[in-house]
């Protein structure tokens, strides 16, 4: 079947704290606004990045995903054939299907990182999920992708990604939590900041795994900043929140979509549907235009046509 893409732009608004994805994309605009007040306009650049989650290479379920060998491929090229290249790539967690056996979790990365290597943009940055993770504390994950948690800077922008999945308690711990102080004390409270961490850090559903337990110390820290946004994967869907003047947004997975938050009795993979294939899978992008006081957010899912 040939494969489409359906691109479904959001809006592009101002005037919320943070950067409020889907309704309005209000911090960077504040920033930008702000910029070019000050005669400093260039201190946050245009740019957009491309953000791919839950990919879950060597998984094999035909009632979920009977094409799970394409979907990523298919992914990859759709993101290389954008008519411009994103700044970088961001794959927010669960690269792998998760397995007890060191040697096919290693397997799996190797195969993984090969697939991946087509990207056009070879500045390509990974998080740990669970499934990579949380069986070995990230021994082979770090072997494969290096650092399980670290920070860059890009046009203006501080980037944080955070590790709340190789402890197998959910938890970003306490030498984590000390090194993030230690990097935001570095930092002016009206400087942008994007968080990328894989679970959310708040309690979405924390019987369903959807939390990290210490997660408000994170948090904690996180909001003297005028404009912070957490960009995580995890919950295989788009789910927008606040935390005071925190935006949190996850992305679609690559390989199963899964239901609303506590909408069902016991979480699970939604089955494929024969009708709609590919539907709930997808990536997103996410670009910066300080010119124009704009964020524009574009949603790209994948569908049989």
């Amino acid at each position: 079947m040939k494969t489409q893409i359906d691109r479904r732009q959001f809006l592009r608004l101002a005037g919320y704290g943070g950067i409020v994805f889907a309704s309005g994309l209000g911090g960077f605009s504040q920033l930008a606004q702000a910029a070019a007040a000050t005669g400093d306009a260039r201190k946050v650049e245009d740019f957009f990045f491309v953000q791919l989650s839950d990919t879950h290479w060597g998984f094999s379920g035909p009632a979920v995903n009977p094409d799970a060998e394409g979907t990523l491929k298919k992914a990859i090229g759709e993101v290389n054939a954008l008519p411009q290249q994103p700044d970088f790539i961001v794959f927010t967690g669960d690269l792998t299907q998760t397995t007890d056996d060191d040697a096919v979790r290693r397997k799996r990365m190797r195969e993984f990182r090969e697939i991946v290597s087509a990207l056009k943009v070879k500045d390509i940055r990974f998080l740990p999920g669970e499934h990579d993770a949380s069986l070995d504390s990230g021994a082979a994950y770090k072997e494969f992708f290096g650092d399980l948690h670290y920070s860059f800077d890009h046009k203006g922008v501080h980037f944080i990604a955070l590790d709340n999945v190789s402890d197998a308690r959910a938890i970003l711990g306490d030498d984590q939590i000390a090194w993030l102080a230690a990097d935001l004390d570095k930092r002016d409270k009206s400087a942008p900041i994007v968080v990328l961490t894989h679970r959310p850090l708040f309690d979405l559903a924390p019987s369903w795994d959807w939390a990290t337990r210490d997660g408000d110390k994170a948090l904690a820290l996180l909001a003297p900043f005028e404009h912070v946004t957490v960009f995580y994967g995890h919950i295989h869907q788009e789910n927008h929140h606040m935390t005071g003047n925190i935006a949190h947004h996850s992305a679609d997975s690559l390989m199963w979509p899964l239901p609303a938050p506590l909408s069902v009795p016991k979480k699970g993979p939604i089955p494929w549907d024969a009708a709609a294939p590919y539907h709930g899978l997808g990536f997103r992008q996410i670009q910066s235009q300080t010119r124009n006081a704009q964020l524009i957010a574009t949603e790209i899912g994948i569908k049989a046509g």
